[in-house]
This record gives C-alpha cells, structure tokens and sequence, in this order.
C-alpha cells in the first residue's frame, strides 16, 4: 500500500512540474534538438552547440584476451573518432556561402589551427564490447574558440534610430487654447513602440539550413540580422543564434527572454538556404525602437527549423 501512495506522490509531482515548466521539462528532448548528420559516424547538434564523432576499433588478433587488448582497441578507435570528427568539422556551414572546409582550404595556418583543435576534443563516452572492440565518441564545442576562428570580422554599432514626436497631421487646423494667445499646433498623441527580448524566426516548412552567422532579410534584401549586428563578444561565447525544432520551446527558451516577437519567415537565401526572409512589416517592427536592436546585439535570437 506504501509503495502505491509514494508512487501516485511521485507522479503528481512530475505533472505539477510538467505544469509549471513545460518548456524546461522538454528544454533535452532529443526530438527537439537540430541535428544534421555528417557521414555515417558523424552529427552537428546545433541546438546543443557541440560536434561528435564516434569511433570503434578492435585490437590486433594475437592480443585478444591479453591486458593490452582494451588500451591498444581504445587508442585506435580514438583516432578513427578523431578522423570522422575531422570531417564533421569541415562540413560545418559558416554562413549561406561558405563552409569551413572551403573557408580554410587555402589557409595553411588556418587548418593547422583547426586540426589542434580538433586533438583536444573530449571523450564523452567510451564502450568495451565482449568482442575486445572499443567504440567511442568525441565531443567538440562550437561556440568559443572555433568559432573565434570564423565568425565573420564585420561588426558594428547598433545604430541608434531616433523617434520623433510627430507634429499635427497636414490639414488638420490650428487650435487656439486662450484668448489672444498665438495659434499653436495640437499636441500628437504618440504611442511608443513595442520594446521586445528577442527574436524568434519561424522557418518551418522553407527547407532552411543552419549556420554559424544566419542572416535574416527583409523582402527589399535588406539586413535586418547579420554579422555586422552582433557584439563578437557573445556571438563567440553564445553563437550567433540558437535552434530549435518547437515553436514553443523556441519562445520560451532564456536566451530570448520573457518578450520576443516572434515572425514567420517566407522564403530563404543563398547557395544553403540559411538565410531567411522576414515580411517587410516585421522588419519595420524591429527597427522601429533602438531597444529592439539592442537584443540583437547580444545574439538573443532563435530560429525554429524542420
């Protein structure tokens, strides 16, 4: 009788939590995640911000139950992880143009820098088979110092949009508030702008792809988030932009805070459709306060994918 009351306890505490916190019940499910597989042993997971690889290796058949079995099995199967993660890293998109691959191809002392990095990724998990093989796999961060390496040099300030308090409207007449006083326009009643804590970009159903720098467009082809927009200081700690497969865990994630606006995207851009069009009233929306802007400065975007 006591373990069925601890167990309906038990479960009436998970639903009160599920009802509190939804987003953060969900914030590791694997479905939510953006992940693109690379080759057979390889993933980018872009919402957890990180490379892996997996490698597996079996030791020489004349050493099959001896000590040196596992440790010989365990250094082979690091560097067939260490290749494959190679790979994976090559592959990584910087932008709707350019991959790392193609970014560091005539760059020596680039891809010296990138092959020492890739040598310091850490095992996060390691497996003995009963066969002697050993399989495991090696996790590399995107954001940080890789990231350092090909964020776009571009940045600048946010510029800062004055608003106006707006005269009467053209036609309307002058009114006289006292006697033998001058005419004097009437006093506009402006309604301040709606000020945001970020940015989410529904890109559902545009077959759109990530990326280290995403740009969003407006539908002239103007910038409204880029490279030149961020502070390099969080778009190397954060990334430029955080992913996710669920609409809702994309507006309730923390890095964009308790008020985003979020938008539908129309259509992409570029070679790798990483870019994303936004509606041109959207876009005015933003830039209609320097508050807006601000977030976006400090990567407070999120951009919800297939």
């Amino acid at each position: 009788m006591t373990a069925k009351f601890n167990l309906a306890g038990a479960l009436l505490a998970m639903l009160f939590v599920l009802a509190l916190f939804p987003g953060q019940a969900l914030a590791d499910q694997d479905w939510a995640m953006v992940k693109e597989r690379i080759g057979e042993k390889g993933t980018i997971n872009w919402t957890g911000g990180y490379m892996e690889a997996v490698g597996a290796a079996s030791p020489p058949a004349r050493y099959y139950g001896k000590p040196q079995a596992w440790p010989m099995a365990l250094r082979a199967a690091q560097l067939d992880a260490l290749r494959s993660l190679m790979e994976v890293v090559k592959a990584v998109r910087i932008d709707s143009e350019t991959t790392v691959s193609g970014f560091a191809a005539e760059n020596e002392t680039l891809k010296a820098q990138v092959e020492a990095m890739v040598k310091t990724a850490q095992i996060v998990k390691r497996e003995y088979l009963s066969d002697g093989s050993v399989e495991v796999t090696l996790r590399m961060p995107l954001q940080g110092g890789f990231t350092q390496l090909f964020l776009p040099t571009e940045v600048r300030q946010i510029p800062q949009i004055r608003i106006e308090r707006p005269s009467a409207p053209p036609g309307q007449p002058l009114v006289q508030t006292e006697p033998n006083q001058p005419l004097q326009e009437p006093e506009a009643v402006v309604v301040p702008p709606v000020v945001y804590t970020g940015l989410v970009v529904d890109a559902r159903g545009l077959a759109a792809n990530p990326a280290m720098a995403p740009r969003v467009l407006d539908e002239d082809g103007r910038e409204v988030y880029g490279a030149a927009f961020v502070s390099r200081e969080f778009a190397v700690q954060h990334g430029m932009a955080g992913y996710a497969r669920d609409l809702a865990l994309a507006q309730e994630n923390t890095r964009v805070a308790a008020s985003p606006l979020t938008v539908k995207g129309i259509r992409t851009e570029g070679t790798s459709r990483c870019d994303i069009v936004i509606p041109r009233s959207a876009a005015n929306r933003l830039r209609a306060s320097s508050e807006n802007l601000a977030f976006l400065k400090n990567c407070r975007v999120m951009i919800v994918l297939d």
